[in-house]
């Protein structure tokens, strides 16, 4: 179970609140649970300006918001204290929890569009990542509703782990409005209650290998990184793909670290040797790594090779640019925060939302199509 959040654990995460706010809400934290009690003399603002790393000005900012909620006195002179009958904060918004394993390449876009519907609504938001870390994932969760949050958007581990259906329970008994992204618990159909905002990957996978069929390839090849959430979804769509059109599959794993070891060339040699002419590569770096390979060993791409990456985040910068299957990260960001908000002005009322965008496929010079005008990603 997810227990209560410790002293010390807002050190551990990131925070997308105005700094001032954020500093403001630890120092009120740390004065209601009695780190410093009612008469006590806090910090200096120097003292505090160098120990969190932010500005003179910044923490000001932070004891004016203090001063005026009535919880520290200022006294000339003497510096700032707690006032003798410290009071709660009176929030006139709501806050939002966002809990994200990293704010990298995946996830700023995701976090953009959760920024901005709930700005739109003047709703304030918290966030906090635990870097693909378990020992961290509650503890970073405690923080957001230690932090007085009124609903929490959350990408939390679901995949290798022993029972993923307690593990859901587990954050639907947290008393708060939850919304999942881009997790579910896709094994269990009907069963599955939770709310929740999902790439359909299998969507995605199965459409860039109907691409590739599409230009007269009749085999395609996929190369996965293995041991991550999205992988089940992608080879599900392929090999469903596979089967619709009549080829034999060819699935080639391999985990991060084979790739960064030079997992390529044995790869593309195994694509060569089976006589595929296609693939599809999960994800861009994984891609790029192969088209690498391929020019070294005087394999041309699209020619010899015609590739697809998945994620789209790095595809254009290939030597060669990438199609790229791209989830719909920015809108995905947006509607999980428009449900959240949804449910906390409708409880009850409001219909579980279980929402799946199939991504889109952006063509470029690696698969030997024509390439499509440039778009954005559609938002």
């Amino acid at each position: 179970m997810i227990s209560r959040a410790k002293s010390g654990t807002v050190r551990d995460t990131d925070s997308r609140e105005l700094k001032f706010q954020a500093l403001a809400d630890e120092l009120r934290r740390g004065i209601l649970a009695g780190t410093w009690a009612a008469g006590a003399k806090l910090p200096t603002e120097a003292q505090l300006s160098a120990e969190t790393g932010v500005s003179l000005t910044t923490v000001r900012r932070a004891f004016d918001e203090l001063v005026q909620e009535g919880i520290v006195a200022r006294r000339q002179g003497a510096g700032s204290f707690v006032s003798e009958r410290p009071v709660a904060r009176r929030r006139t918004r709501l806050r939002v929890g966002v809990l994200l394993p990293d704010t990298q390449l995946y996830y700023p876009r995701v976090l953009k569009g959760i920024e901005e519907t709930l700005s739109a609504q003047n709703v304030g938001l918290q966030l906090s990542t635990y870097n693909y870390e378990s020992e961290r994932e509650d503890a970073s969760i405690d923080f957001l509703i230690d932090s007085g949050v009124d609903g929490l958007i959350l990408v939390p581990t679901l995949s290798g782990i022993a029972d993923p259906q307690q593990r859901v329970r587990d954050l639907a008994a947290l008393n708060l409005p939850v919304v999942l992204l881009e997790r579910s618990l896709t094994d269990m159909g009907p069963g599955d209650r939770t709310e929740h905002v999902c790439s359909d990957h299998q969507g995605g996978a199965y459409d860039a290998v109907r691409h590739l069929v599409g230009l007269g390839h009749r085999r395609v090849g996929l190369l996965i990184r293995s041991h991550t959430p999205t992988e089940p979804a992608i080879v599900a769509g392929y090999e469903r793909c596979a089967k619709d059109l009549g080829f034999a599959p060819l699935v080639l794993p391999a985990q991060k670290e084979d790739w960064e070891s030079g997992a390529a060339e044995q790869l593309l040699a195994q694509l060569r040797d089976a006589g595929i002419t296609a693939a599809l590569v999960f994800g861009d770096r994984e891609a790029t790594f192969l088209e690498a390979a391929a020019r070294r060993a005087g394999v041309r791409i699209p020619e010899d090779l015609a590739l697809v990456s998945y994620d789209d985040e790095l595809a254009d910068l290939a030597e060669v640019p990438l199609t790229a299957v791209a989830p719909a990260k920015h809108r995905m960001g947006k509607m999980a925060a428009e449900i959240l908000l949804r449910r906390l002005a409708e409880g009850d009322d409001c219909p579980i939302h279980q929402v799946r965008l199939r991504p889109r496929l952006v063509i470029r010079e690696s698969c030997g199509a024509k390439r499509q005008p440039a778009q954005h990603e559609e938002e």
